[in-house]
């Protein structure tokens, strides 16, 4: 405790807030606040329920915002006054206790740095995410699903809504692929770096040898469709398919065609939905999805552009970005940023915050390597 410069330490600590405090504008969101709490006290603000949820989160989230930062301002303040106290009343307890909490006030402003960040075009939206078995038979389809709970996990720790909008369930065990969405702000931007071909290494429970495995599975991240986007998709230039819904389900999920297959011609793209009770509404759903992965697509294609105009930029994020290694040791490592960490049972069971944020640091250093 001797050894720490508590005046230094304090000044990096406001030097970091104010730095942050200028990227996320805080009069810029104070008016925001404002704005969307007047929306949010129209009487009839609920005729329209989709419009409604979208200006309570996108409310709810600016003043979670507002009150981290502003939070983050009074616990600096307070250290401070608790290190002056500490130090001339010699109180040994209230000086571990300004050690602690300088060791927490330093992660929460490195968890809020990491939000301002998030800048891409579409990183604020909703996210709708896909995970595909690969490489591995049944121990891919365990992966995927495995990979499943893990993300649902992430996005009930944080309190984050999320809607499972396809399973396509393998014959033996696990998922061939399943698509959900995660309904809060910032979730695209977030999740955007999970995007890529995970890999995972362990002794298979499928195996009758007990040999180990190594099996492989793929998470696709885009952002939801708004209505404001205009992706217009001619009658023509999709395939609807109905079938009958596989896997568990309730009551009249596997006795009719519920589940809607779109495709659209184009671009090949495919689009399936089960989950939901009624044809109408998997159409729906399934229509939403395809506008998403098409404004995506439109997106790549004009980054694509970009790129062969400014030459070949090596920020490639490979095919392989993480690695959950069971045997013979614990570890999991994203082979991008390289952090790793030995707790996998906690990883899989949706601790995953320390690898999104170096995902984002490690996107944002690529793009400004890029410029």
């Amino acid at each position: 405790m001797a050894d720490i410069d508590f005046p230094a330490e304090i000044r990096t600590l406001r030097a970091t807030y104010e730095s942050i405090e200028r990227v996320v504008d805080a009069a810029s969101l104070r008016r925001e606040i404002e704005e969307l709490s007047a929306e949010a006290g129209v009487p009839d603000l609920w005729d329209d329920p989709a419009k409604a949820q979208k200006v309570t989160s996108r409310l709810s989230h600016a003043q979670s915002k507002l009150e981290r930062l502003e939070t983050l301002e009074s616990r600096i303040d307070d250290l401070e006054v608790l290190v002056e106290l500490a130090e001339s009343e010699h109180d040994g307890d209230a000086l571990a206790d300004a050690v602690s909490e300088l060791g927490k006030l330093q992660k929460s402003l490195q968890e809020l740095e990491v939000t301002t960040l998030l800048a891409g075009e579409y990183d604020e939206r909703e996210a709708v995410v896909t995970i595909r078995s690969g490489a591995g038979g049944v121990d891919a389809a365990d992966f995927a699903e495995m990979l499943l709970r893990m993300y649902l996990r992430w996005a009930e720790r944080h309190g984050y809504s999320t809607q499972i909008l396809d399973t396509s369930y393998a014959e033996e065990a696990g998922l061939k692929s399943a698509t959900f969405e995660v309904k809060a702000p910032y979730a695209f931007g977030t999740l955007s770096v999970e995007a890529g071909t995970h890999r995972l290494v362990r002794i298979s429970p499928f195996d009758n040898q007990g040999r180990r495995q190594t099996s492989f599975a793929a998470v696709e991240v885009i952002p939801l469709i708004e209505q404001t986007d205009s992706i217009e998709i001619p009658e023509n230039d999709i395939r609807v398919d109905v079938f009958r819904s596989s896997g568990p389900g309730g009551q009249s999920v596997n006795t009719t065609d519920s589940a809607v297959r779109l495709t659209h011609l184009p671009t090949g793209t495919v689009v399936s939905m089960q989950n939901e009770k009624s044809q109408l509404q998997n159409r729906a759903a399934a229509l939403r999805v395809l506008q998403s992965r098409l404004l995506l697509l439109k997106k790549q294609e004009e980054d694509a552009e970009k790129k062969a105009l400014a030459g070949d930029v090596k920020a490639s994020w490979g095919d392989q970005m993480r690695s959950y290694v069971l045997n013979p040791y614990q570890m999991v490592k994203d082979l991008r940023t390289e952090h790793e960490v030995g707790n996998t049972s906690g990883v899989l069971d949706g601790e995953i915050d320390d690898f999104i944020d170096a995902g984002i640091r490690w996107r944002a250093n690529q793009r400004n390597a890029a410029q």
